[in-house]
Parts: structure tokens; C-alpha cells; sequence
């Protein structure tokens, strides 16, 4: 499996947890204060929908740009009855999307993949003046639950030279300014804890739709990685697994 690349992992994102709708809320009524109720959002990089869904949930209408065309093919799929949000062919260095088009952008856990400087000029022309956007990301709080730093630290026991390419746990305001550099001004952080009730069935394939684990650790170091999963969840049938997401958020110059 080639480092990002999504196409074999379309069918397990759907298991994915959606991030926090409250901090979603507090973003979108800051963009609102701009520009009013009836604003047009971008998720860009949007995969299968995570965030897209979150959007949809919170009242926003919009676009989901993805470049994969599996991913985006299980996106359309899950949207088929929500015409609120039309799904677009495009990446974050190349949306496809009219000039001046989009009040608030947001890529969800995604944007570590961009190539920034391309992609910063890039918002720059799909957003309207004055408008936003949105780096997002939703690590595991792995540091509220033992169980869960007992997972990481087996997975680095297996996988000894692992370097996650960005679960936006280790990002910060200074690195998401020189990635957008003069393109954007008055960077706001905020983080929200939040938490997601699913079966063992469903934790597993999150840990299965993980591209840069399974890229570097290789087939049968990974299917080692899922063996000891499944033996550390023995007798479980729900696990509450503890979630933060992270975001930041950026007014267009």
C-alpha cells in the first residue's frame, strides 16, 4: 500500500467517528456573523463524508471536493438522498470550484496531505472576501483511557520506526501559519473533546482505514497490529473511545 493513497480503504471510512458538531457550531456561527444564515461551505479533501455529514447535521449546503475516485464513489453513495451537498472531482491544490464561490473551507484531517503553499493560493481564489477556513483533525485522546495508550504503545513495539505523517495531535498554530502563509490572517485555535459509542467490529476497521500505520508497517506487521487489537478487546462488545478534535481556523486576506 503506497503511503496516500485511499483507494483500498473507501469501504472502511464509513466506520470512521464524525468530529465535534459543537465546535463545528462555534465556527459556523463566527463565519455567520459575517456573512448571514445562507452560506455556501467547501469540505475539501472530504473522502467518504465524515465531516461532509457533520456539516449536513449542524444546517450548512454545499460542496465535497475529493480527489480519490473510490472514496468519493462511497461518498456519493452515502449521500445519494442529500442533495444538499454536491460532490465534485477535485483536490485541495485544484478544487474545480468557481472563483469567489465558497464563504467557509475546511479540510478534515486532510490537510496535512496538501501541498500547502499551492493549496493556500488555492482557497484564496474559491473563497469570497473576508471568508474562512478550517483545518481540522480528530485524534484518538488516547490519554484518557489506559486501554488506549496500551494500544499506541503496542503498535510502536511492533512498529519501532512508525512516524505518523499528522493525526493533528502535534500540530500547532505556528505550523498551520507558515503552511497558509500571507494568504490568511487571525488564526484561531480551538479544541473540543467529544466521545463515540461502537462495537469492536467497528474500532477495528477505523484502525483498518489508517493509511500511513498500514504503509509503513507493511501487510503482516499490520495484520499483527489488528491480531492484538482484537486479543486486547477480548469480552468487550461496545468500546467508548475518546476523541478530540482540533481545528483551525483562518479569515481569508
Amino acid at each position: 500500500m503506497k503511503q496516500g493513497d485511499f483507494t483500498e480503504l473507501a469501504k472502511y471510512y464509513v466506520d470512521r467517528p464524525g468530529y465535534s458538531k459543537e465546535l463545528l457550531r462555534y465556527v459556523s456561527n463566527r463565519v455567520m456573523v459575517e456573512f448571514g444564515d445562507d452560506i455556501v461551505v467547501a469540505d475539501v479533501g472530504a473522502g467518504t463524508g465524515k465531516l461532509t455529514s457533520n456539516l449536513y447535521e449542524i444546517g450548512m449546503r454545499g460542496y465535497a471536493v475529493e480527489p480519490n475516485d473510490a472514496m468519493r464513489n462511497e461518498g456519493i453513495k452515502i449521500f445519494s438522498k442529500i442533495p444538499e451537498f454536491l460532490w465534485k472531482k477535485g483536490a485541495a491544490e485544484a478544487t474545480g470550484l468557481d472563483e469567489h464561490s465558497v464563504n467557509w473551507l475546511l479540510m478534515g484531517s486532510s490537510f496535512h496531505w496538501a501541498d500547502a503553499t499551492k493549496a493556500s493560493i488555492e482557497f484564496k481564489r474559491v473563497l469570497k472576501a473576508n471568508g474562512y477556513f478550517t483545518a481540522i483533525w480528530n485524534p484518538r485522546d488516547v490519554q484518557r483511557n489506559e486501554l488506549f495508550v496500551d494500544i499506541e504503545e503496542m503498535i510502536h513495539r511492533i512498529v519501532p520506526e512508525l512516524k505518523r505523517v499528522s493525526s493533528g495531535a502535534s500540530v500547532t498554530t505556528e505550523i498551520i501559519k507558515n503552511k497558509l502563509g500571507g494568504n490568511f490572517k487571525n488564526i484561531v485555535f480551538m479544541e473540543a473533546e467529544h466521545e463515540e459509542i461502537m462495537s469492536k467490529e467497528r474500532y477495528i476497521n477505523i484502525w483498518r482505514s489508517v493509511n500511513d500505520i498500514q504503509s509503513q508497517a507493511g501487510p503482516e506487521r499490520f495484520e499483527m497490529i489488528l491480531n492484538n487489537i482484537d486479543k486486547m478487546l477480548t469480552g468487550m462488545k461496545e468500546i467508548a473511545v475518546p476523541y478530540k478534535s482540533r481545528a483551525w481556523t483562518a479569515q481569508v486576506c
